[in-house]
């Protein structure tokens, strides 16, 4: 029986049940298993949650939390990154690789928000001209400081979907419009912070690249990957 598709997102009935099973999944795993790193507590600012989304990209986050006390020991707002020599930003960022190109992003980034009082714009369309700010820096500022429900789709959480429900079919994960579609419902209600962070530990922790360790997963009786025939 052909699965009936909502033309405006291309999720079927059955996508989005996987996806809000899916969510209760990883909350429960999340609570038991879920990394401690420093932009998670409760003291942690959201100027330094979105900072660290910026030296998140491509990069492993115990790296980044090697780096953490360091770097905002010494920056600790926005515009202290704005009245900065981009050559000092370099030198914090080279233990954690692409510093140059972090060294300018953060910098553009910085001295848009030092000059608004460290407020961004609340929608995609403003934040489309803010320097340094793509489709998953822009969704990391809708969801620390707007509390908008969004994704922080990267590669590890799209392999997460993929596996669970079924594979996208653009390669670059910022156009695909049925994985675009499903992170954002994966995200939806009351939890969105918690369920983005534990869709990148489950993929950190078990659901790897290479190998997923899927027998240590209790997602695995339900995950295509790991089963043939999965119910619903």
């Amino acid at each position: 029986m052909r699965e009936v598709q909502n033309q405006g997102d291309g999720l079927t009935r059955s996508d989005k049940l996987r996806l809000t099973r899916l969510r209760h999944h990883l909350l429960d795993w999340y609570a038991q298993h879920g990394r401690a790193l420093p932009w998670r507590s409760e003291a942690a600012s959201t100027y330094e949650k979105i900072c660290v989304e910026v030296l998140l990209q491509r990069t492993r986050a115990e790296t980044v939390a090697r780096v953490y006390p360091t770097f905002f020991g010494r920056f600790k707002d926005w515009s202290d990154i704005a009245v900065a020599d981009v050559t000092e930003l370099e030198e914090y960022f080279r233990p954690i690789g692409l510093w140059q190109r972090r060294a300018r992003s953060i910098k553009g980034l910085a001295t848009y928000a030092a000059a608004r009082d460290g407020l961004f714009p609340s929608t995609p369309e403003g934040l489309a001209v803010v320097p340094g700010v793509g489709q998953y820096v822009a969704n990391a500022i809708l969801l620390f400081q707007h509390r908008q429900p969004r994704p922080l789709l990267d590669v590890n959480m799209a392999r997460v979907i993929e596996r669970y429900v079924r594979p996208r079919r653009l390669a670059d994960i910022r156009y695909d419009p049925w994985l675009q579609a499903a992170a954002h419902w994966l995200v939806r209600g009351d939890h969105p912070v918690l369920v983005n962070w534990a869709t990148l530990d489950l993929a950190n922790a078990l659901c790897l690249s290479g190998t997923p360790r899927c027998g240590s997963c209790q997602l695995e009786a339900r995950c295509r990957k790991a089963s043939p025939r999965p119910s619903l």
